[in-house]
C-alpha cells in the first residue's frame, strides 16, 4: 500500500475554515475505490497545521487518486488557504490496513 503522511500550514484566515473547505476533495477521495483512509487531524501544538494522514491499496489506486479531477480540484480549494507548501512522506509499504502496536499491548 501507499501510505502518506502530508502537514498543511494555514493562513490565519483560514484556520477555522480549513475542514469545511477540504471536505468535498475528502468525500470524493474516500470513495475511491482504492483509498483505504483518509484521515485529517489538527495539530495540538499548532492549531494552524493540520495533517492528513491517507492510504492506497497499490500503484493502481495512487495513480488513478493524483490523475483525478477532484485531486486537483482539491489542491486549487486549498492553494489559497495555506501558507507554504505542504510537507510529504510517501511511502510503499507491506500490508493494507492499520495493525496492532505491540509495545502498548491493552488486555481485554
Amino acid at each position: 500500500m501507499y501510505f502518506i503522511v502530508v502537514k498543511f500550514q494555514t493562513k490565519p484566515d483560514y484556520t477555522e475554515q480549513f475542514i469545511d473547505l477540504v471536505t468535498p476533495f475528502t468525500t470524493a477521495t474516500r470513495a475511491e475505490p482504492g483509498n483505504l483512509w483518509f484521515d485529517w487531524s489538527r495539530s495540538v501544538e499548532d492549531p494552524a497545521e493540520f495533517v492528513l494522514v491517507e492510504a492506497f491499496l497499490d500503484d493502481e489506486a495512487a495513480g488513478t487518486h493524483v490523475n483525478s479531477a477532484h485531486f486537483k480540484a482539491g489542491l486549487e480549494a486549498m492553494r489559497p488557504a495555506l501558507v507554504s507548501t505542504p510537507k510529504i512522506v510517501s511511502r510503499k509499504v507491506e500490508g493494507d490496513s492499520w495493525g496492532e502496536m505491540g509495545e502498548l499491548q491493552i488486555g481485554k
